[in-house]
């Protein structure tokens, strides 16, 4: 569903900004044909309506230390009903290595994408933190072993439509 009347202008202007959100409001409006004031005024507007939630730094990983990515799919015991889910999400807030987490349909409950420094990291998340966790009943990882897309951008093609 879409929350907002978005133009032509404003499609460039997220394109844009999806692309490299520190564009001065100058760079921004020339790439978009618009004066600079102008060009400020609808940015504000899409971030008051939210369309624009927030800017970011993106770090590299194995830059910093963090050479394995890993995806955990968790399962929950049905029977402790909402006092085990309320406790998961508390923990899942408070695990740095959790850098998504996705409530899923299917064979799993949830999947979380986290990162370590390596499997040693991995196997005390795992051991201390993950299957210590009232109500965890079954726990499967995948280790990505190679990135082929990665991206923050997402697909607003259709809104131009």
């Amino acid at each position: 569903m879409l929350t907002a009347n978005l133009d032509k202008t404003d499609i460039k202007m997220l394109a844009a900004l999806q692309a490299n959100g520190r564009l001065t409001n100058v760079e921004l409006a020339e790439k978009v044909a618009l004066s600079p004031s102008p060009c400020l005024r609808r940015l504000k507007q899409l971030e008051e309506s939210g369309v624009i939630r927030q800017y970011v730094a993106l770090l590299d990983p194995a830059k910093l230390g963090l050479g394995l990515q890993a995806f955990v799919r968790v399962s929950l015991e049905k029977r402790g009903g909402s006092a085990h889910l309320t406790s998961f999400m508390e923990a899942v807030q408070r695990w740095p290595e959790v850098v998504n987490c996705y409530a899923m349909t299917g064979e799993m409950d949830y999947l979380l994408q986290v990162y370590f420094e390596d499997l040693q990291h991995f196997s005390r998340f795992v051991m201390d933190e993950l299957l210590q966790q009232p109500g965890v009943e079954d726990v499967k990882s995948s280790f990505v072993l190679k990135e082929f897309k990665q991206t923050t951008s997402l697909p607003i093609y259709h809104l131009g439509q």
